[in-house]
């Protein structure tokens, strides 16, 4: 999936955690590490930030990581994100719409 990902689109990037809840690594979601470590590396604003997810791991680890947060709705039947996301789309283009209104 990766390569696939890499080789279509331009990422400069893939993180990735393979650790277990009970591992309390720091850069599994919830917990910001892995967004920390990137902006570290790339010196990326992570207020300036958008994490757009459709787990509720993803929403909370961009608002632990200080970053604007966007929930993709699929409809899972699974827990929601404990704090609110700043918009809740139903497409990862409707949250590209979104962000590009936010930066002009």
């Amino acid at each position: 999936m990766h390569e696939m990902l890499i080789s279509t689109l331009p990422l400069d990037d893939i993180l990735v955690c393979y650790h277990d809840d009970q591992d309390n690594c720091h850069c599994r979601k919830p917990l910001p590490g892995m967004l920390v470590d990137a902006a570290q590396k790339w010196s990326i604003s992570l207020s300036e930030s958008f994490m757009i997810g459709d787990r509720w791991r993803d929403i909370e680890a961009g608002s632990n990581a200080g970053c604007s947060t966007l929930f993709i709705e699929y409809g899972y039947r699974e827990q929601k994100p404990k704090l609110p996301p700043d918009m809740i789309v139903l497409s990862l283009l409707e949250a590209a719409k979104w962000i590009l209104k936010q930066i002009k």
